[in-house]
């Protein structure tokens, strides 16, 4: 083939109809670009038109057209399927009529409105209207009264007619009132004699009236006052006659007198002069200005010498009303379920017995295995009967809130291990339950265990006054098996028939009471308080106080984080509603008004204050005062707590400021419950302590701002943990112990001076051995003159590490030269050792 067939045909270049146009894309970075496209006409697929054609023929007729679906042609224009469309119609009919429904509603408030507002118009000008009424009688009244005075006047006045008639002049009736007249203007242009009696300008003016045919006729230049002016001047002239006729009434008043009072608030309150006061105080001797403050005893001797009945308050009188202490009516006491605590010591298997009765798994969930907060839980056994059980921690630091738990409680169950016995907080688990005066159950524990002996805990618990009913006490003893689950229902028949026994009763109907059993604060609730209602009902809206904290109710949870609308005497409850964390173990009430709570609350956290600025004063001085009486100065580790719950902050700082001694101490300058937050941070850096974290952590902007500080944050969930690294830092902070051990003796023979080196001591080591760089001290005569270190130690010219008895050596002391022949030598060695608490 030749090269022109090889060729293949060249193709034809691409290329855009007329429609086409430009668009300039912009991408990101600034970056743009231009692209050619072209414009379609859009496709449109439907019925075709009628054709303006004529037909072929008149005598062919057409088909007759299919007839059109408006609804389905409605959904195709909006790009719907016919379904769609109908539902989204029914949707607008039924928005339309809701609109229409609304409308009509808003119409009729506003119609109403609009007649309410009508009639309190109507009434107001009806008022109005009586009130204008009132007026124009009064005015009119005063207006009879001037004129019927004005005519007395005049008729008792000679007349200026009269005056002319009796001076013998023959003059008529219009002569005689122009005379008159023309007197009267003369008056008042200031011609004409003036009277040496006549008042005085200011007066004249004050008391001229108005101008009328009867004044100007009666010829009288002086017009009567006004009404209002004579009465004045009757009111001046009765209390003018008052002064003179002796001195006011006492009037006996009551004066409340608080605990600290001015002298000002005093006599306004006496509704005395304050210089009267002042001038009874400085008769007394005291020198008194008006804002000095007085007593409430001084204050009170005051008044009374006033003649007052004096009323003593205090500021503590805001909590009279706090908790009702009157006995309840016998016909209003229902019957309420037991509550109980479960105590004990650590390990003894308290969570796990209470999870047994409960069906659940609480213990598997507790860091470390133990309980370190206090729960509280209801519980229906199989009888029907309902108990609320406390269980509380067994760690010998949570010693306050086994106490709380036994005062709290009506039954307490005291648990002991058959494997173990009874321990520390066993024996003071009694203690507290003693305390509260609550009958003991006990359960002894790990049955199930081969060292199990139920005899021998109920013979241990003997020493303590626990009898058993086995041993003819009254204390009531099961043995039962947490893991095992035995003896749950003799236990459960235990608690009911104890609790028959005591006949537990208490009135519903009333404002709630009851104990603060823990405390904390969440993220995104905000305080959380565990409450335990004593007595009454609280519900969801009330407004409860506890400590120096106050809120309403919000909301109420149980155990299972049910809500609640109201809780019953003996149904513990988280509460969520409160302006903070209030201390595990206050009491709790349902005040009438926040008013009234934020009166109680104010009080007690003034009160708190002044509590804590006047005792660390006090405790510092009398330290210090110690201190430098021993010549011991005691070192102190500053610490900050944070913890999840109210009961273990108390725990850890009670535990942390007791793990000291005489030398060293840890000190807790704050402690709170949530998270840690910058300010907590920022308080730690200033005082150069440790933040202390117990099961809680940092926000985000308070751990960036505690590494860039350099506060050193640990975090802990097991309280043994905690307590000891703060054991572990104050061994440290502890001076070792210096201990001193005897090696020889030795004797100076003679007494060498030596240039470049001083005064060397040739020695016979008498008894012992001599080490080089160990303690010496020189006795001359039995009597120390020198304690100080061995620089040489020789033997001829050679540098020894020892020297043993009855050898001969060179010694030379650090810093000290005045050796004489005959004194001795005492070698010892110096060692120290690391002390540790007590």
């Amino acid at each position: 083939m030749s090269d022109t067939n090889d060729k293949k045909p060249a193709r034809k270049p691409l290329s855009l109809k007329s429609g086409s146009g430009t668009v300039r894309q912009n991408f990101s970075g600034g970056r743009s670009k231009s692209v050619v496209v072209e414009k379609k006409k859009r496709r449109v697929i439907g019925v075709p038109g009628k054709s303006d054609k004529p037909t072929a023929s008149p005598s062919i007729k057409p088909k007759p057209e299919a007839p059109v679906d408006e609804v389905a042609e409605q959904a195709r224009k909006l790009g719907l399927s016919k379904s769609e469309y109908l539902k989204r119609q029914e949707a607008l009919n039924s928005a339309a009529a809701e609109q229409s429904k609304r409308d009509a509603v808003r119409k009729a408030e506003e119609d109403e409105r609009q007649r309410r507002m009508d009639e309190e118009r109507k009434a107001l000008d009806a008022k109005r209207k009586a009130e204008e009424e009132t007026e124009k009688r009064r005015l009119a009244e005063e207006e009879e009264e001037r004129k019927r005075q004005e005519a007395d006047a005049a008729r008792r006045a000679p007349t200026a007619a009269q005056k002319i008639l009796s001076e013998g002049e023959q003059v008529d009736d219009q002569t005689a009132l122009e005379r008159a007249g023309g007197r009267i203007k003369k008056q008042r242009s200031g011609g004409g004699p003036k009277s040496k009696s006549s008042p005085s300008k200011s007066t004249d003016r004050r008391r001229k009236g108005k101008l009328t045919i009867v004044s100007a006729l009666s010829g009288d230049d002086e017009r009567q006052r006004s009404l209002a002016s004579m009465r004045r001047a009757r009111e001046r002239e009765k209390e003018r006659q008052k002064g003179q006729g002796g001195e006011k009434v006492k009037v006996a008043r009551e004066v409340t007198i608080p605990e600290a009072i001015t002298v000002g608030d005093l006599a306004n309150r006496m509704a005395e002069r304050t210089t009267d006061v002042v001038k009874y105080l400085m008769k007394q001797g005291s020198m008194a200005t008006v804002n000095d403050v007085l007593d409430a005893d001084t204050a009170q001797l005051i008044a009374e010498d006033f003649g007052h009945n004096v009323k003593r308050v205090a500021d503590a009188d805001v909590e009279d009303d706090f908790l009702d202490t009157e006995p309840e009516d016998e016909g209003n006491l229902k019957p309420r379920a037991p509550v109980i605590a479960i105590m004990g010591h650590v390990d003894h298997g308290k969570t796990s017995l209470l999870d047994a009765l409960r069906s659940a798994d609480v213990a598997a969930d507790e860091a470390g295995g133990i309980t370190q907060h206090i729960g509280a839980y209801q519980l229906k056994l199989k009888s029907g009967d309902k108990i609320t059980v406390l269980d509380t921690p067994g760690h010998a630091a949570f010693s306050a809130m086994r106490s709380r738990g036994a005062e709290a409680v009506d039954i307490v169950v005291l648990v002991v291990a058959a494997d173990d016995g009874v321990k520390p907080q066993t024996i003071e688990s009694i203690s507290h339950a003693r305390a509260a005066n609550a009958p003991i159950i006990v359960a002894v524990n790990k049955m199930d265990t081969y060292e199990a002996d139920a005899r021998k805990i109920e013979t241990e618990l003997l020493q303590y006054e626990v009898i058993t009913e086995s041993m003819s006490g009254e204390t009531q003893s099961v043995p039962v098996s947490a893991l095992k689950k035995t003896g749950l229902d003799d236990l459960a028949d235990a608690i009911s028939l104890q609790a028959e026994l005591m006949d537990l009763k208490s009135n519903p109907d009333r404002n709630a009471e009851g104990l603060v059993i823990e405390s904390k604060v969440e993220k995104g609730r905000g305080p959380v308080a565990t409450l335990l209602v004593k007595r009454g009902t609280l519900k969801r809206g009330d407004i409860i106080v506890a400590g120096q904290y106050w809120g309403k109710v919000k909301a109420m949870m149980d155990e299972r984080n049910a809500q609640l609308k109201a809780a019953g005497p003996s149904v513990p409850v988280a509460v969520m509603g409160f302006d903070g964390a209030p201390s595990p173990g206050e009491p709790f009430a349902v005040v009438e008004s926040e008013a009234k709570a934020r009166e109680i609350t104010e009080y007690r956290a003034q009160k708190a204050k002044d509590d804590a600025s006047s005792k660390p004063t006090a405790i510092a001085s009398m330290e210090h005062m110690m201190a430098k009486l021993k010549g011991k100065v005691v070192n102190e580790m500053p610490v900050l707590v944070k913890a999840d719950v109210q009961g273990s902050v108390e725990a850890i700082k009670s535990s942390v400021e007791g793990a000291g001694n005489d030398e060293v101490k840890a000190r807790v300058i704050h402690g709170a419950v949530g998270a840690i937050s910058e300010s907590d941070v920022l308080l730690a850096k200033s005082s150069e302590a440790p933040i202390l974290a117990f099961n809680v952590r940092p926000n985000r902007q308070a751990k960036d701002l505690a590494e860039r500080e350099g506060v050193e944050i640990r975090y802990y969930s097991i309280i043994y943990d905690l307590l000891d690294d703060v054991k572990g830092v104050l061994q440290g902070m502890l001076e070792p112990e210096r201990r001193e051990t005897f090696i020889g003796y030795a004797e100076i023979l003679e007494v060498f001076n030596i240039s470049k080196v001083g005064k060397v001591a040739g020695c016979r080591v008498t008894e012992g051995r001599v080490e080089r760089a160990c303690g010496v001290r020189l006795l001359r005569e039995n009597v120390v003159i020198h304690e100080g270190m061995l620089s040489t130690l020789k033997r001829f010219k050679d540098e020894v590490e020892k020297v043993q008895a009855g050898m001969e050596c060179g010694m030379a002391f650090e810093k000290y030269e005045d050796l004489r022949k005959g004194d001795q030598i005492e070698c010892f060695t110096v060692e120290y050792v690391d002390r540790k608490l007590d």
